[in-house]
C-alpha cells in the first residue's frame, strides 16, 4: 500500500527524531483524545515540541492553529512542517533547541 503525501512527511520527521534520539509519540485524537493537537509530540532535552505535518499542498486548520498557539503560550515549541524537504530540516531545529547549532 502506497503512503499518502502526509505520511511521507511524518516518516521523514520520525527518521530525524530517531537519529537525534528524541522521545516522540503520535497522540490519539479520538475517544479521550483531543482534536486539533499536533501530529507528533516530542520532548527535546526537556522542551515540549508539537509538530503538525502537512503535505506540500496541505493547510493548517483554524483548530490546529489554535492548538499550536496554546503550546507556544505555555512555553513549548510548535511548528508546521510542510513537505518532505522541510521535514529534512528537523535535525537542524533539534540542534537549535539543544544549543549546538551555529
Amino acid at each position: 500500500m502506497a503512503s499518502t503525501p502526509e505520511k511521507l512527511v511524518k516518516n521523514a520527521i520520525v527518521r530525524q527524531l530517531k537519529a537525534e534520539g528524541v522521545y516522540y509519540f503520535f497522540p490519539a485524537t479520538h475517544g479521550m483524545g483531543r482534536s486539533g493537537v499536533p501530529d507528533i509530540v516530542c520532548c527535546v532535552d526537556g522542551r515540549f515540541v508539537g509538530i503538525e505535518c502537512k503535505a506540500s499542498n496541505g493547510r493548517v486548520t483554524e483548530l490546529q492553529k489554535l492548538e499550536l498557539e496554546r503550546i507556544r503560550k505555555a512555553g513549548g515549541s510548535a511548528l508546521v512542517v510542510t513537505g518532505t524537504e522541510e521535514a529534512k530540516a528537523i535535525g537542524g531545529f533539534i540542534k537549535l533547541i539543544r544549543g549546538s547549532a551555529i
